[in-house]
């Protein structure tokens, strides 16, 4: 440990306690902290530096983090960790706790967010020690790249503090992502290298946690170890005779993989015993905890359930390979729990559950029925909001959210990689965008060094190709041109036109310097500081000469073995699916993306952008195109709603099969689950409550837009004067539903709006009315006091201006960030006391939740229905302006707000293949 370390853990020890210290508290704690170093080097020189260790430590206390929210069904369960805790020995959580404070750096408010985050999750689970049959499943759902891997290491480290036995680990279906996991595990829980040793015996094979003195051995065995090749295979399962629950804590980490799941079930079973009741072998008196990484990736059985005349699901039906092995491992353990870890968990919530009856052969399907976690992610975290952007978004209770000025658009690439080609396709001269990101990385990698952050990891992705050969290609043109820039930085470009550093200067000042100013004024990062050109400029050749170019995928033998590089390894990485899941890239800084995916748990999942960036982040760059940007746009409001959703229900008290069932039903629903989860003929069931439908794509068809308007017109010509009139809107109250059906059945939507298909509302409206819900409406005619004046039905309009974001060529008329609702347009009829009321609980939410105050009065959407009666429903029509698209007819768009309901009745339709054909490119 060098003298800057030192000076750190003290200084961090000194600031114990201190929730949001000054930065003139952190400078007297770091003199002390330096001069104690100094003590205790008994006079040698000590080399400090002060003021980034001040930095450094500011960076730590600044962040903050929300509290989780759960959803739980308690039925069977039995609270136990409150009664246990004082008796526990913690050793294997302390140890971890102190790793991660003095080895990795962590934030005080991020350590004790992991530390109840965890203690949440073990206390959901049974105790380990009850007797008799037991088995949990639950899930923990977090941001990609946001730190799930370390808070299921902190959960099995305290597990096995409590005494679970056996742990099973589903690392992916790569071996190098099972690798990556392994190791992992070896430095936060088992605190020894399992490729040198699987039992820690070994003084010198201590890694990680393993190097913290904690006066006492901390003993548990692998199965499996940290090779690309370490995974339980027929040799080892032949081999290892170990069994199951005897000794030591036991822990395998393995592929989702059928020949490996059978090893581990054929080995597991060794141990069971025959029940007289069914037959099965079953493995008794052993606690079994499986933590399921990437969840929603080849654990959902894509066999869709057959069901009976009644709907029940039939005993007898197939399930996928992988889904009905883990199942099984599962069924064949008296005490067991299952917990899922995703960041995109749309497949987990389509399972369908079926609590009556358990399949006799494999048991419960892995729908998470007895809990849902929710994990919230400290304010450093670099997610889709913060990359992205977002509007305000009243529906969900979003406030307008500033895009990072990371993203450049790709313009060029069509030629060398076009958005369909064959296996053999062979791309043509790299394209001026991907020469750019490659520079842009050798500069970030340049600038790192002047911020003393020489010796961490860089990485570059390119992830351009499906196709393996092509991805060998690319890699190919890639090296050459970075041993070029090598080359010409090494020796100079002579008396060349352009000289290469001057190109370097060039995107230094038109892109580096305004990048880092805008970030320095919006991120609260003390690491981040400004650097001058002169200061970058001699160390290019530095930093080229350090990057490596691999090409990572199935067919490669290159491996992102950053933990053999301690002077930090700088990494351009090409690859495809190996790179989309999971797999972490350290230091990740210039992405370069063009594989286009409009399913959105695979979007998110490409994403390995997302992340920590401490230090570096106004280094960042995304190269991709502008659709990708759009679906980007598009999913990071999908999942924004489905966080927002559940800590809604999570307050009301609902359980996961309550979430499960408001998802499914949402009409989002079957735009954000995968194709191959909905097959043909599968009977989706559809509920609006709590939700809106609004018109965000509209038709440039002259004829169909005139029809509209006709509709509108003759509807607002029936309802006779208006009741109230507040900011130049006309409102409407206690409309009969059958005006609202008659209108809605009149016009016509696009097509592509799926939360505005017309049949869907009318069917819905219909259901309710026999309930005596939706019975009356508020209609409320949009008039913009700043539009253009328009006669509707002899009212005098203010239109909309809503921008068109489709291209000029396009005969869609596409709303910039799919967005018509206007923030407080929603609240329009409500009474001020009711509007308050409203803002207090938003606020409420808001501060539970850990985010900053909201921006002014925006309303939270769903809690904003949720104080209309469900007698009431809400239809606001916006005339837009139609010279957007070089027409003289407005564009009626409309937005309907549903109130919240317990007993809304839902309707039914049909997945139909071809929609995904032609929405999703899926088979």
């Amino acid at each position: 440990m060098n003298d800057y370390d030192r000076a750190r853990l003290v200084a961090q020890a000194l600031l114990k306690g201190e929730q949001t210290p000054t930065r003139q508290i952190i400078q007297e704690k770091v003199k002390i902290a330096v001069d104690s170093t100094r003590t205790s080097q008994q006079g040698c020189a000590v080399e400090v530096d002060e003021e980034k260790l001040v930095r450094e430590l500011e960076s730590l206390f600044n962040i903050w983090m929300g509290l989780g929210h759960v959803l739980e069904n308690k039925q069977g369960h039995i609270p136990w960790l409150a009664d246990r805790n004082s008796e526990i020995n913690w050793d294997f959580w302390n140890r971890y706790v102190r790793y991660l404070e003095e080895e990795k750096g962590w934030a005080p408010a991020t350590m004790n967010g992991l530390d109840q985050l965890t203690e949440s999750i073990l206390q959901l689970l049974e105790n380990p020690l009850r007797s008799g049959t037991w088995d949990r499943r639950g899930m923990v759902v977090g941001q990609v790249q946001s730190g799930k891997t370390a808070n299921y290491t902190g959960l099995i480290c305290k597990a096995v503090d409590a005494g679970y036995k056996l742990i099973i680990v589903f690392a992916g279906m790569q071996n190098s992502l099972r690798s990556q996991t392994q190791l992992r595990l070896d430095e936060g829980f088992l605190g020894y290298d399992s490729q040198v040793h699987r039992a820690s015996t070994q003084e010198n094979s201590s890694i990680g946690a393993g190097l913290i003195p904690v006066g006492k051995r901390l003993i548990a065995d692998s199965a499996t170890n940290s090779a690309n090749n370490g995974d339980f295979s027929k040799k080892i399962a032949g081999q290892f005779g170990v069994s199951a629950g005897a000794g030591n804590p036991l822990l395998f980490v393995v592929k989702k993989n059928t020949t490996v799941l059978k090893n581990l079930l054929h080995w597991a079973l060794r141990h069971g015993d025959k029940d007289e009741k069914s037959g099965k072998r079953i493995v008794r008196g052993v606690p079994l905890l499986v933590i399921d990484d990437e969840a929603d990736n080849a654990s959902i059985n894509t066999n869709p359930p057959l069901f009976d005349e009644n709907g029940k699901i039939q005993e007898e039906y197939d399930v996928s390979a992988i889904n009905g092995l883990i199942r099984k491992l599962l069924h064949s353990f008296e005490k067991s729990a299952y917990v899922g870890y995703t960041a995109t968990p749309f497949a987990n919530i389509f399972i369908y559950p079926d609590p009556d009856k358990k399949n006799p052969e494999f048991g419960d399907d892995l729908f998470p029925r007895s809990f849902i976690i929710n994990l919230p992610t400290p304010s450093n975290y670099i997610g889709p909001v913060q990359v992205f952007g977002l509007d305000t978004d009243p529906a969900i209770g979003l406030e307008a959210s500033e895009a990072l000025p990371i993203i450049r658009p790709v313009e060029d690439q069509k030629e060398w990689m076009p958005d369909k080609y064959k296996k053999g396709h062979v791309p043509g001269e790299l394209p001026g965008s991907l020469k750019e990101a490659i520079r842009a990385f050798v500069l970030c990698c340049a600038v790192r060094i002047v911020r003393g952050q020489e010796n961490e990891h860089n990485s570059m992705l390119v992830h351009v190709a499906r196709f393996t050969a092509v991805q060998s290609e690319v890699t190919k043109q890639v090296k050459d041109e970075l041993t070029s820039l090598k080359q010409r930085l090494r020796s100079g470009d002579g008396k060349v036109t352009g000289k290469l550093e001057e190109e370097f200067e060039q995107l230094w000042k038109d892109d580096f310097v305004p990048t880092t100013s805008s970030i320095l004024s919006s991120i609260p990062d003390p690491k981040l500081k400004s650097v001058s050109w002169e200061e970058v400029k001699y160390l290019l050749h530095r930093a080229v000469s350090k990057i490596q170019v691999k090409k990572i995928n199935g067919t490669a033998k290159d491996v992102l073995d950053y933990w053999e590089h301690k002077n930090g390894l700088s990494v351009i990485a090409i690859g495809g699916d190996k790179l989309s899941r999971g797999l972490t890239l350290e230091g990740l800084s210039v992405s370069y993306y063009l594989r286009a995916s409009k399913m959105y748990d695979t979007l998110m999942q490409m994403g390995r952008w997302f992340g920590y960036r401490p230090g570096y982040l106004d280094l960042c760059r995304l190269y991709t195109t502008n659709d990708l940007v759009e679906w980007y746009e598009h999913i990071t409001v999908a999942c924004e709603e489905l966080r927002q959703e559940f800590d809604y229900m999570a307050d009301a008290g609902a359980t996961p099969d309550e979430f499960g069932l408001k998802v499914r039903t949402h009409p989002q629903g079957l735009v954000i689950t995968g194709a191959n989860k909905m097959k043909t003929g599968t009977v989706m069931q559809l509920s609006y409550t709590r939700s809106l439908s609004e018109t965000t794509i509209f038709y440039k068809d002259e004829n169909k837009n005139q029809q509209n308007l006709e509709v509108t017109e003759e509807m607002l010509k029936t309802l006779g004067e208006y009741s109230n009139k507040i900011s130049n809107n006309y409102i409407w109250q206690d409309v009969p539903a059958k005006k609202i059906t008659n209108f809605i059945s009149g016009y016509q939507s696009h097509p592509k709006v799926k939360t505005a298909n017309t049949t869907h509302l009318v069917d819905y409206i219909k259901a309710q009315l026999p309930q005596n819900e939706l019975v009356l409406w508020t209609i409320v005619l949009i008039s913009n006091s700043r539009g253009k004046k328009r006669c509707i039905a002899g009212h005098e309009v203010g239109t909309t201006l809503r921008k068109d974001a489709s291209p000029e060529s396009s005969q869609e008329y596409r709303l910039s960030k799919s967005r018509l609702l206007s923030p407080t347009d929603e609240w329009l009829d409500l009474s001020e006391a009711t509007r308050q009321e409203i803002l207090d609980l938003t606020r409420i939410q808001r501060e539970e939740a850990g985010k900053p105050p909201g921006a002014g009065n925006t309303p939270n959407g769903k809690i904003l229905r949720s104080k209309r009666s469900p007698k009431n429903g809400l239809l606001l029509l916006y005339p837009l302006e139609p010279e957007v698209i070089n027409s003289e007819i407005p564009v009626i768009g409309f937005v309907m707000s549903f109130p919240d309901s317990k007993t809304a009745q839902m309707v039914e339709y049909k997945v139909n293949n071809v929609y995904w054909k032609e929405e999703f490119d899926q088979p």
